[in-house]
């Protein structure tokens, strides 16, 4: 499975990329201006410094344009930045059109705002490289984003579509292992969704005792 990082915080994306695990990274809007990056010029030398850290991963940038005119000018212009630049597209009518576009063009697409089964669908057979199923959001709502997962993965192996699932809007560690366990390609999360996989309690109170113990031998030899 792949690690994205969702964010466009230049410190935490070099901390993933040295921590030796990120595979891409994956940006929209409100992230961009989270960090305080507004004006076109702006944000296109932003990505670059994106691509620039995570060398050789997928890179997605989002398109603002909510008509399919629009949304070929902006992708174009962003898929022109760098060859890792991933056009992000969102899930609707005149999205599914643009993705075909850009399929036919050979520019990579990654489909977002995705939370249905028929959505994954569509957007596979606009051949989408990626699609993005918002698994926290539907959390947040009370219904199941595993669950989504784990349908997008029944019917994109039933018919061999070569999209790969990435699981978006993961919050924590545990759907960062669910979303392992059910065959997502790719998660994209926090830094801190990422870094939390590496703690475990027995771990801790593993490596304090082989340490005391050392210490013990070292004086004992002194």
């Amino acid at each position: 499975m792949k690690f994205f990082i969702d964010t466009a915080n230049l410190d935490q994306i070099r901390e993933a990329q040295d921590l030796g695990v990120l595979d891409g990274v994956t940006t929209n809007p409100s992230l961009m201006a989270k960090e305080g990056i507004t004006g076109d010029e702006n944000v296109r030398n932003h990505y670059l410094e994106i691509c620039t850290i995570c060398d050789g991963g997928d890179v997605s940038a989002e398109v603002i344009s909510t008509d399919f005119e629009g949304m070929v000018r902006e992708g174009e212009a962003l898929a022109a930045l760098h060859p890792n630049i991933v056009v992000k597209i969102p899930m609707i009518k005149d999205g599914v059109k643009a993705l075909r576009y850009f399929s036919d063009k050979g520019i990579k697409t990654n489909c977002t705002l995705v939370f249905s089964p028929g959505q994954a669908l569509l957007a596979a057979k606009a051949g989408a490289t990626y699609v993005s199923p918002f698994v926290g959001r539907l959390d947040d709502i009370s219904a199941d984003g595993i669950q989504l997962i784990q349908q997008i993965r029944v019917i994109y192996d039933n018919y061999g579509y070569e999209t790969e699932i990435l699981a978006a809007s993961v919050r924590h560690t545990m759907h960062v292992i669910q979303c392992a366990e059910i065959g997502a390609d790719v998660i994209t999360a926090p830094l801190e969704a990422i870094t939390g996989l590496l703690k475990h309690p027995l771990t801790d109170s593993g490596l304090e005792k082989f340490l005391a113990d050392h210490r013990k031998s070292q004086q004992m030899h002194a």
